[in-house]
């Protein structure tokens, strides 16, 4: 399988691969400081903007990491999801220029996916009960004040916070429909912001508050696998009709977490061959 490292520039339309890889990496982060974190055979990688290459990130004891990571919004801390020392997903914190990761959720499975606008709280995927729906958390940086914020749901993923705080947008499952939600983060005001034929996943908010980009699949596409014909649509915050951006191969690993430049002009994305 060959990855493509892609950049779409939502004004003009344009897409620019920037890094072709024999392999597979998925899920980049935009950092403000000009690079991308992408993650592949269970690490991560540092993608530099200006001679984009493949640079080992070291994430000390922590492996098998999947694609649950992204950067604190000042940019200093990247929280990862790694099961090392756990036999399901755990949510972890360190520096963006290196150290020991420190654990953050005492219970697992917990997938990262979103930090607070104000740095100090998480919001992730999890499974608290056996045999219970994935639903949606947050919680402190340390861990501490854990709070379900939706768990009526047959599965949730990709929450990720809006840039004023005031939302949380993520992909839901009912009654065998998988649209886009938004829910204040004390759980109340839940709304449905999608509702077409497409199974739609892993909506991102722009950081100017204008937008989301996520991934459309197939009618009657379930959860979210790779390698399929998808479309990367957006939709504009306040609601209303999304548009089409580009269609691609790909799903799984295309854009899991969020990928937004700080101008809120381009975001990254991965794309895959055969």
């Amino acid at each position: 399988m060959r990855s493509e490292l892609c950049i779409h520039d939502i004004a003009t339309g344009d897409t620019s691969v920037i890094l072709t890889h024999d392999g597979i990496i998925e899920a980049p982060n935009w950092h403000p400081d000009g690079f991308l974190l992408v993650n592949g055979d269970g690490r991560l990688w540092r993608v530099p903007l200006d001679e984009p290459r493949l640079e080992p990130f070291p994430t000390g004891r922590i492996g098998q990491l999947n694609n649950d990571h992204g950067l604190s919004p000042d940019g200093r801390t990247l929280a990862i999801s790694g099961k090392t020392e756990t036999e399901k997903s755990c949510i972890y914190c360190m520096p963006i220029t290196g150290g020991e990761p420190v654990r953050v959720t005492e219970k697992v499975p917990s997938w990262w996916h979103s930090w607070s606008p104000d740095g100090q709280r998480l919001a992730y995927a999890g499974v608290r009960r056996d045999g219970a729906p994935v639903s949606l958390y947050t919680c402190a940086l340390d861990g501490s004040d854990e709070v379900c914020v939706a768990d009526d749901f047959d599965h949730i993923d990709g929450p990720d916070y809006s840039a004023d705080g005031r939302w949380i947008w993520f992909n839901g499952e009912k009654d065998g429909r998988v649209d886009l939600w938004r829910i204040r983060p004390d759980g109340s005001d839940r709304e449905r912001m999608t509702g077409g034929e497409t199974v739609d996943w892993f909506p991102h908010p722009s950081p100017d508050g204008r937008h989301v980009v996520y991934i459309a699949y197939p009618p009657g596409t379930r959860g979210h696998p790779a390698g399929l014909n998808v479309t990367l649509r957006l939709l504009p915050q306040e609601g209303g009709e999304s548009r089409e951006l580009l269609p691609l191969f790909g799903g799984q690993g295309t854009m899991n977490v969020p990928c937004w430049a700080p101008d809120s002009r381009r975001f990254a994305f991965m794309r895959f061959a055969p």
